[in-house]
This record gives C-alpha cells, structure tokens and sequence, in this order.
C-alpha cells in the first residue's frame, strides 16, 4: 500500500507558522514579567499582557506599519530573553520604542546596554483604591484595576460603594461588570458571595459596600486604609460636595471622574499632572473631550501657536439623555438620543485653559450628541501664528504618538477605511485622524476620535497611578 504523501507547506504559510511559534513562546516569558517582576510590556502603547500570540503579532505588525523601523517578533523575543536573564524589576517596557533605533547588526549587545538602562520602580505595598459609583467608567475603571493588579503591590481595587438597588443587587452588579454590549466581555472569572457582599474578579476580592451617604462608610472595617476614593457618580463636583469622602476613616485622597468647580485642579495627564502637589486632597480628571483635545492642542501651541479657535464634538450619547422623548431640564436632551442628533452645549473648550492656561479665552465649543453608544470625535478649527503644511503637521503628530512626551495621550491613522468602531478599547485620550488633516496658511482643521469611556478611564488610571507613587513616596520620607 503506498504510503501518503504530505503536501508541502508555502513559504508564505510557514513563514507565518514561524512567527505564530516564536509569540507563542513570548507569552508565558510576557506573563511571568508581569506576575513575578511588574514588567509591563508593550509596543507603541498597545499592551502585550494577557494578549494571544495573534494578537502580539498583531501589534508588531501595526508597529512596522507607523514605525521607524521594522518590528520583528524575532527581535522581540531576543529583548524579553534579556530582561528574563537580567532579572530586570519594575518597568514599562515598550519594545517599539526600546528598538526603534536598534542597530541591523549586533543587535544583543546593544539591547542589553539600552535595557540595562530602563528606568525601573519597586513598590514595597499596594494602595487601596475604592470606586464611589459603579456606572459605565465606574465598571471600565474596575475592569482595568483587575488587569493591571498584577503582583498586587500597584493600585489595588478594594471596594465599590453604591445605592442598593434591590433584593439580588450584586448579582446584578456583578453581571454588569461580566458583560458589556459596548467593549464585550469581562477577560476573565467572576464569582459572588452574598452573605461578604463581595465580587471576587480574577482573584480581586471587592468589597460592595451600600450607602446613600458619602461621608458615612468607615473603611477600615473592610482593612482599608489610606485609600483614593474614585468618584464617578458626578453628583458632587465643587470641594465641600467631595470632602465628605475625607471625613470617613480610610480615606486619604479624591478623585472625580467629571470637571470640577474652581479651586479643584482639573487635571489632563500628560499635561499638567505635575501640578498635583502633596497638599492636593481632591483632583478632578476633567472630562473625556477635554482629556481628547488638550494634548492635540498642547503639540499645536507649542510647534505653531494658536490664536483661537472652535472645537466642535460629535459625541455619543451618554445614559443622561433619554431612550425616547421624555422630559429632560437640559435644552434639547430631552429628545430621544436613539433616533436625533442633539444639538447641545460643552463645557470642554473653555475647561482646556484649566489644564493649558495659555490657551485662556482662545476656543469655543459645541456639542452635537448622535446615536451611537461610544467612541466620539472632536474637530478642532484653529489659526494658528503661522503658516503650517498638512504633511507637516501629520508628521509631527505621528511622531509623538511612537516617541514624544504625550505618547501615551496621542495616537495617530492615517486609514482609508476606519470608522467610530475600529476606536472601541482604545487606551490613548485621542487619535488623530491624519487623512482628515486640512491646512491651508494659518489655517488648520485637526479631527480627533475618542473612545469617550475606555480612553477616557485609562487617563483617570494614570492620574490616580500619579497619585499613588505620591503618596508611597510621602510614605517612604515620613519618620519611623
């Protein structure tokens, strides 16, 4: 009986099979980084943790397509072997921007010279982290809390505290927190204990905590202490509302997820978080399109400078308007948001000033609300000091989405072909559509996405991460 032959493999096939086999073998090098050593890796912002070896590859080759350089995965693979044999602790560990410049030749010398040299932190206890109100970026808050927990010596989510909404409220709370019709499921197990009233989430334990009162929960009940109480609800946006978190035991520090009334600091990360100082008890992340367009603005004003400008914002609808017409005290947001653009004023182009005062009196803005459920954008119409070229200005702004200061605040596209959806996850405070670019003289229109929920939390993360190694560095510097 003759004996069956096995077809050959192309070489495009097997090509891809060796790549598909060499991310295989960087995820549990990726995994042990992160469990053992809080080494967070990443390209160009697109993090790697948890990630399928598709979705690695999936990132080296976004990053071949904006990059300097091409990114291989044999590259990588040589950079995390590395880390692993260095013992290398505590590190954001981008390897886009680590091999960006990497030389064609003697590439393992000079990657262990420029890894040897990474910036590293060690965290010697957590900081407790407790979320006032559980609605959208309550709920996307506690889902990337859960991601980032690492060795559980970051921030770590303690508690939620909430209105009890009825007999099998955790449940429900709960299930909100599996499942979501916007960014889908919940990467990961959940499971209950109703007689703790606690949500356990990939080994997170959260406390439910029900209470009408902020200023009425002892937190160190629930052996929390020193914790930073996340306000989402947006009831309370001026100082007296948010200072009764601080009367209650366990409470250190506020933040509000909404603009906050004058004197709050309304904080953009990336651009003036540095402000927060150590007597700043109470900070407000400002809103998702001041987050969206302030770092936009701030690479603009400081490259050409604006002499004013309009930002106009084509904003999802949020759960504050109604399913179907029904009476609303705002103008026009009483019309149902599933079948009109609503028309509506913003707050964000006057807020920008609040975090780039330079910028004081120089935009207006407007708000048309439409229906779809997340991802916004926001047109800015400037003029600008000088005459700027479109290419010009893509250039720069492609640039500091791989390598500038605001990388983490900025991305950039330059597709054909993306729409409002393809921006759902996305971690940056906005994205530039490069394609979109009009320039003409003094004359400049910028149009920027925003994923309004997930975008938005991943900025108040980092606020709050600031806020932290703060108050670990208070900690480490007080007397014995």
């Amino acid at each position: 009986m003759a004996s069956a032959t096995v077809p050959a493999v192309d070489s495009a096939h097997q090509a891809w099979l060796d790549r598909v086999a060499l991310a295989e073998s960087a995820v549990p090098i990726i995994g042990r980084l992160y469990r053992e050593r809080d080494v967070v890796t990443h390209v160009h912002g697109k993090q790697l943790v948890n990630q399928s070896p598709i979705e690695i590859l999936k990132a080296h080759k976004w990053a071949r397509r904006v990059g300097e350089r091409v990114l291989s995965i044999e590259d990588s693979m040589a950079v995390l072997r590395l880390v692993d044999e260095l013992g290398i602790r505590g590190v954001s560990l981008d390897l886009g921007l680590l091999l960006g410049d990497a030389p064609e030749s003697g590439l393992e010398d000079w990657a262990r010279e420029r890894v040897a040299e990474l910036p590293s932190w060690e965290q010697d206890q957590p900081t407790d982290v407790v979320l006032y109100g559980f609605g959208r970026i309550g709920r996307l808050l506690a889902r990337i809390l859960i991601g980032h927990a690492g060795r559980g010596l970051g921030l770590r989510l303690r508690a939620i505290v909430v209105r009890r909404g009825g007999e099998n409220d955790l449940e429900k709370r709960a299930s909100l927190l599996r499942r979501d019709s916007v960014h889908g499921a919940f990467q990961g197990t959940i499971e209950i204990d109703r007689e703790a009233n606690t949500i356990l989430a990939n080994g997170t334990l959260i406390q439910v905590i029900y209470s009408d009162d902020p200023s009425s929960v002892d937190y160190t009940q629930h052996g929390i202490e020193h914790a930073i109480v996340v306000d989402n609800t947006g009831k309370w946006r001026d100082e007296a509302g948010l200072a009764q978190h601080l009367e209650c035991p366990g409470v250190d520090r506020v933040v509000l997820t909404a603009p906050g009334k004058s004197p709050l600091k309304n904080v953009v990360f990336g651009v003036n978080h540095e402000t927060i100082g150590a007597d700043d008890r109470i900070v407000t992340a400002a809103s998702c399109t001041t987050n969206a367009i302030t770092p936009v603005l701030k690479v603009i004003n400081d490259a050409y400078g604006i002499e004013h400008g309009h930002v106009e914002t084509v904003h999802s609808y949020t759960n504050d308007q109604n399913l179907i017409d029904n009476f609303h005290k705002g103008a026009r947001r009483g019309r149902s948001a599933a079948l009109n653009m609503v028309l509506t004023e913003t707050g964000a182009a006057k807020a920008v000033s609040k975090a780039l005062p330079e910028l004081e009196g120089k935009l207006t803005g407007n708000a048309i609300r439409v229906p779809t459920p997340n991802v916004s954008m926001a047109i800015l119409n400037l003029s600008l000091e000088q005459a700027v070229e479109r290419d010009a200005v893509n250039e720069l702004l492609r640039r500091t989405s791989l390598t500038g200061e605001l990388r983490a605040q900025i991305d950039f596209t330059d597709s054909a072909e993306v729409v409002s959806s393809d921006f759902v996850g996305n971690n940056r405070a906005g994205i530039v559509d490069g394609l979109a670019t009009i320039a003409s003289g003094k004359h400049l229109v910028l149009y920027v996405w925003y994923d309004n929920e997930f975008g938005y939390s991943s900025q108040v993360i980092r606020v709050i991460e600031h806020m932290a190694d703060q108050m670990a560095k208070a900690r480490q510097l007080a007397p014995a």
